[in-house]
């Protein structure tokens, strides 16, 4: 698979001289990896602390997946610090939606849910906060849907435009099969994942306490065979994976055992076997990560 675009330059911000790659991320190996992959894989690397910066087709597009709940994570602390609601509230448990082709209704099968937990609650009400834990945590389409036809799609699209991720593509919930059949799908980029995950981190994306919320949300993530894989073990990682069939994501905020956050987003798709494409990704990451603590 060859690389698309190698560039030298991040988001907004210069990567270190090519004679100090050595002690940053590299680009190099990262780029040898991607070459020798089956599937195509889009790489963005950024180093908060030195602005060390790796992109490897960066504006590639992918369906989203599950990386499309991020922004909704982002949306909702936006309106809870607008005092529309709190993470006390509760939001009815339903399991009957609306495609956006045509209004005609369908509804969400347990067993292709990554989380059967909220099922168990329709007909009742469940807490925001529960509900975007299972979200994130074990990324529940259930909740998904549920907090993404409250907050609308539409909403949520604008404001990840307004933080920097100006083409994301969140049109919709999840398993809205009319709308997968024609095209009208959840769509993003790896630069657009990084820079949601800047603003979060940096503070841009809610109030402080909307940023501690999601960062100790994210920081639960339950699949942890990407990313944190290829980290030392008990590397905080706040994080979101995204799978479909032959995609396999994952974006995240690393905290390093010293220095600043690095913002590492990769998405991947063409992979035949899953673990094959998480291999990859934790390979990455482990790559970045030594790259640039030895830098530090």
């Amino acid at each position: 698979m060859r690389i698309l675009c190698l560039l030298a330059v991040g988001l907004g911000i210069l990567a270190r001289p090519a004679a100090a790659q050595d002690r940053g991320i590299p680009a190099r190996e990262i780029g040898q990896l991607i070459d020798s992959s089956e599937g195509s894989i889009a790489v963005v690397a950024w180093d908060l602390g030195s602005g060390d910066t790796l992109m490897l087709s960066p504006d590639l597009r992918f369906h989203a997946a599950s990386t499309m709940k991020v922004p909704v994570l982002i949306e909702l602390a936006r309106r809870i610090d607008a005092g529309e609601l709190s993470w006390t509230d509760s939001l009815p448990v339903k399991n009957q939606f609306a495609s956006i082709v045509d209004g005609s209704p369908f509804t969400l099968d347990p067993a292709e849910d990554s989380d059967s937990s909220v099922y168990r609650l329709v007909g009742s009400r469940a807490a925001v906060r529960y509900l975007a834990e299972r979200m994130i945590e074990r990324s529940s389409n259930l909740a998904t849907n549920i907090l993404i036809e409250w907050l609308d799609p539409a909403r949520v699209n604008r404001t990840a435009h307004a933080l920097g991720a100006d083409s994301i593509e969140v049109r919709r919930g999840v398993e809205d099969g009319k709308a997968y059949e024609v095209g009208l799908n959840n769509t993003t980029t790896a630069r657009d994942l990084a820079r949601l995950l800047d603003a979060i981190v940096q503070g841009r994306a809610a109030s402080p306490a909307g940023t501690e919320e999601m960062l100790r949300i994210l920081s639960a993530q339950e699949f942890n065979d990407g990313i944190p894989a290829g980290l030392p073990p008990g590397t905080r990682v706040a994080h979101k994976t995204g799978e479909i069939t032959q995609i396999a994501h994952d974006a995240g905020i690393v905290f390093p055992s010293r220095g600043a956050p690095v913002i590492l987003v990769v998405l991947t798709r063409g992979f035949q076997k899953r673990e094959v494409a998480m291999h990859q990704v934790s390979g990455i990451s482990r790559l970045v990560y030594e790259g640039i603590m030895k830098g530090r």
